[in-house]
């Protein structure tokens, strides 16, 4: 017997020609006139609220068809499962069989988290506190980083990804790059996903990034961006696995820093490209795809299947540097006022991006707005700037797809938490430490807005998704 609220979402999704049931943790939605279609699956902490707007896009997803042939089959969602902005609800992860769907990504490629860990204690990091937050307020906010690179560099990137940056950038390193290791840089590129290359072409790329010769000062490289990306610099509060920690030079007292951000204006630019062209090659005279979610056939688009992964991938490799360069600007902050601390990676890893499934050469999996977890791979889940994040290694398991969620999940939305009073302890910001100059940031991103983040772990680990090596604690946040 379902619980009265439950029944009563489950009623009006009924209405609206959903089926939807819950088997412990488990819920599953279907849309009821879609014969074929593959139920989406959510798992959920017990005590979570069930969100109808995103069910309807889980289910929407779900039935994704194309007239030509091809279409999704398999649809999970992660516990941090909430309403997305443009169709897909956030969290969700989707094997597809013959075609791609550029808009169950969108434009914010490869958003992902980094996390790098300091031999240093909070309270040595914090007794300089005020001198590194005005440096890295330069550095973030006020455009003082000097980060110009040559069109062979850009090239590069976009076409190899790291690999190809880092080649580059050996022959000729400008700006603040002079001054980096760039030997530990290359070692770093085994700590993140896929090596951080992807196979692109710069011709996906803005124009302006990618000239024949010369120097490229790009605004947009090493910045935050907005929403709930950020920076933060916490404390290894406690670890749980000892010899995995010992493994990634990972130990408790530790200041961490940790980064979540994506690939900026380049990944707006592809993004949106590949939008407008899936729904401009939409057969003509069939029915739209539900929420908008036009798909490419590799049946009948092979050329526009491949132009998409390759666009996909220019992006990607844009966000792997911007975390890259992002914290390299915080590590050399730190040098500076603390002498040559090493702050090796840990991990780096993708929660919005298509890749290829192992095997099959027409399936994809795609994930919004979660992260990879396969076997014995670093897991990287942040909760709010109030909250714990942690850090965790994946199972593998089949349950999501090898994968598990990016974070809490938002419980109220920009919007609602712009209307709510600003009474700090109201908001959760009571001890907070919080830079940004946007002072709407702070309050749409602040603790209040987000689910808590314990259920969202344990559930996870109760359902094999992934174990637990460490827990960090936010000691301060940058906001663009």
């Amino acid at each position: 017997m379902q619980p009265k609220n439950l029944q009563r979402v489950f009623a009006a999704l009924a209405r609206e020609g959903l089926h939807v049931e819950r088997d412990g943790r488990i819920y599953r939605v279907r849309l009821k006139d879609v014969e074929g279609a593959p139920a989406g699956e959510v798992l959920l902490p017990d005590e979570f609220p069930v969100e109808a707007k995103a069910l309807r896009q889980l289910a929407g997803l779900a039935a994704l068809r194309h007239p030509a042939g091809g279409g999704v089959t398999t649809v999970r969602a992660s516990p941090d499962f909430h309403p997305g902005d443009a169709g897909v609800a956030i969290g969700s992860i989707v094997e597809t069989e013959g075609i791609v769907v550029p808009a169950a990504v969108g434009t914010d490629i490869n958003c992902g988290m980094r996390l790098h860990v300091v031999d240093l204690t909070a309270e040595e990091l914090l007794a300089k506190r005020d001198v590194l937050v005005e440096r890295l307020k330069g550095d973030y906010f006020f455009s003082s980083r000097d980060l110009p690179m040559t069109a062979e560099a850009m090239q590069g990137l976009f076409r190899e990804g790291l690999i190809g940056w880092l080649s580059a950038v050996r022959r000729r390193p400008l700006g603040q790059l002079a001054r980096a290791d760039l030997d530990q840089l290359e070692r770093e590129i085994d700590r993140v996903h896929l090596g951080g290359a992807l196979d692109g072409d710069p011709r996906w790329a803005p124009e302006d990034l990618v000239p024949a010769e010369g120097v490229v000062r790009d605004g947009g490289l090493a910045t935050i961006g907005g929403g709930n990306h950020f920076v933060e610099i916490q404390v290894v509060e406690e670890v749980v696995d000892r010899a995995r920690a010992r493994q990634w030079d990972v130990r408790a007292g530790q200041v961490a820093i940790m980064i979540h951000s994506g690939s900026r204006g380049v990944g707006k630019h592809v993004g949106a490209l590949w939008r407008d062209r899936a729904r401009g090659m939409w057969p003509k005279g069939q029915k739209f795809p539900p929420e908008g979610l036009f798909s490419l056939s590799l049946a009948d688009q092979p050329e526009a299947v491949a132009g998409y992964m390759q666009a996909e991938a220019t992006a990607a490799n844009y966000g792997f540097l911007n975390r890259l360069l992002l914290a390299e600007l915080l590590r050399q902050r730190l040098r500076e006022l603390f002498g040559e601390v090493a702050a090796p990676l840990v991990y780096d890893l993708p929660h919005n991006i298509t890749l290829p499934v192992e095997g099959p050469a027409r399936r994809w999996i795609t994930r919004k707005g979660a992260c990879p977890a396969g076997a014995e791979q670093p897991v990287i889940i942040p909760g709010s700037m109030g909250a714990a994040s942690y850090l965790l290694v994946g199972r593998g398991s089949p349950q999501l797809l090898g994968s598990a969620s990016h974070g809490a999940g938002r419980a109220t939305s920009r919007f609602e938490m712009g209307r709510r009073g600003r009474e700090t302890e109201d908001l959760g910001l009571a001890g907070v430490d919080c830079i940004t100059l946007r002072e709407e940031r702070r309050i749409e991103e602040a603790p209040a807005a987000y689910k808590p983040i314990g259920p969202v772990i344990a559930c996870q680990v109760e359902a094999g998704l992934c174990d637990v090596v460490a827990r960090m604690r936010p000691l301060m946040t940058f906001k663009a």
